[in-house]
């Protein structure tokens, strides 16, 4: 049986990439309280289980590129939907702190072997010729991940409790999703063979990489970044209550990121090509601090819209950057190694945010005060990027 073609495998993974993101990623700040008031957990217990999952992820993403490099990008995928799907099933059982805990390892792994960076790799191994627009394209679906997130936790809610709500996700990605990687990524395509002019002897290996000062300063660039977008997804609904803000008005706010990150994508498949890298890199990481500030010095509802705009198309659009910069710097020969290892420093930031915050919470003020201390570490990820230059190669 032939393979699918590459617009088949595109779309079949994009779709996954809307439910995991919206599942894995964006979901848990919804079940925060709910899980608080039902068990009775503090705010900094329950966040140290999604800093588990983002540990995990990071610890794992080196392992899933390796895999990826050599050939297993299928059985990575599809186990990985096939973990966060049992990840789910044991989260909807917890009835401790451990094992709320043991859920968000088993989900932390399925994040390394599902969420961007494996399909990215993927599409860059099978479609060399074409990989750039595949992760637009990917992008720009999963860019609706969190506009489906927050509403569909809030319907699950409305019709289950939060256990109810968690088995149904978990069902969704073991009878959805991973039957979908499996089918995409069976078979080796034939087509789009790499241009002749490319000589695989000419990437970077990860050993060459690491003596790069392009590839240490990208990563403090998206370590910073990751920070502090971690800490604002796992915080955003309490610190929307934390304004006032009753659900329904908070949901009208966060539901905008969604349309936002497609806008953004949808920019760069018009336009991106008259763009480099760097140029749109040095303007989307921009959008972090100037987003964050307004977050924390904001309390109406058009101000916190344009947060919400800006903070989607930033967020939307440094997937791309990050996406293609890795490749062009180093090479496509080894780019599952050198974006795990790269991913994973990254990971273990964003992995480390939400407790760190919620721990932050206790001595600082409030919700302004860390925001905006969260726009400075952005401002400082700008200057990184600034400073990283290709290598010579």
């Amino acid at each position: 049986m032939n393979p699918p073609s590459f617009r088949a495998t595109v779309a079949a993974l994009a779709a996954g990439q809307l439910l995991c993101w919206a599942a894995l990623y964006y979901g848990f700040s919804s079940f925060v309280l709910p899980m608080q008031r039902a068990m009775g957990w503090s705010k900094p217990d329950m966040m140290g289980a999604f800093t588990v999952g983002l540990a995990m992820w990071g610890a794992a993403t080196y392992a899933a590129g390796a895999a990826i490099d050599r050939g297993r990008g299928r059985a990575v995928m599809t186990l990985g939907a096939v973990l966060a799907g049992i990840g789910f099933l044991v989260w909807s059982r917890a009835d401790s702190l451990p094992w709320l805990y043991a859920a968000w390892v088993l989900l932390g792994a399925s994040m390394a072997m599902t969420l961007y960076e494996p399909a990215f790799n993927v599409l860059t191994k099978r479609f060399p010729a074409q990989y750039r627009e595949g992760i637009t394209s990917l992008t720009l679906v999963g860019g609706f991940a969190s506009t489906l997130s927050f509403p569909a936790v809030a319907w699950l809610l409305a019709l289950f409790d939060w256990r109810g709500a968690l088995a149904v996700i978990g069902a969704v990605l073991l009878v959805i999703v991973a039957p979908l990687h499996a089918w995409a990524l069976r078979g080796t395509p034939t087509q789009d063979a790499p241009p002749r002019a490319h000589d695989a002897a000419d990437d970077a290996t990860l050993h060459e990489a690491l003596r790069e000062r392009a590839f240490w300063l990208l990563t403090a660039t998206f370590t910073l970044y990751s920070f502090a977008a971690a800490a604002l997804w796992a915080h955003i609904m309490p610190a929307l209550a934390a304004k006032g803000m009753t659900d329904a008005r908070a949901l009208a706010v966060v539901v905008w990121f969604g349309p936002a990150q497609v806008a953004g994508r949808l920019a760069y498949l018009a336009f991106g090509r008259w763009v480099s890298s760097r140029a749109l890199g040095l303007v989307v990481l921009g959008g972090l601090p100037a987003s964050l500030t307004i977050f924390a010095l904001a309390d109406g509802t058009v101000a916190l819209l344009l947060f919400a705009l800006l903070f989607g198309l930033a967020n939307g659009l440094v997937t791309i950057v990050r996406g293609s910069l890795v490749p062009e710097y180093f090479g496509r020969e080894h780019v599952g190694r050198i974006s795990g290892a790269m991913s994973a420093i990254a990971l273990l930031s964003r992995a480390a945010a939400p407790l760190a915050t919620a721990w932050l919470l206790l001595a600082l003020p409030g919700y302004r005060e860390l925001l905006l201390g969260l726009a400075g570490l952005g401002a400082v990820a700008v200057v990184a990027f600034a400073l990283a230059r290709p290598p010579a190669r």
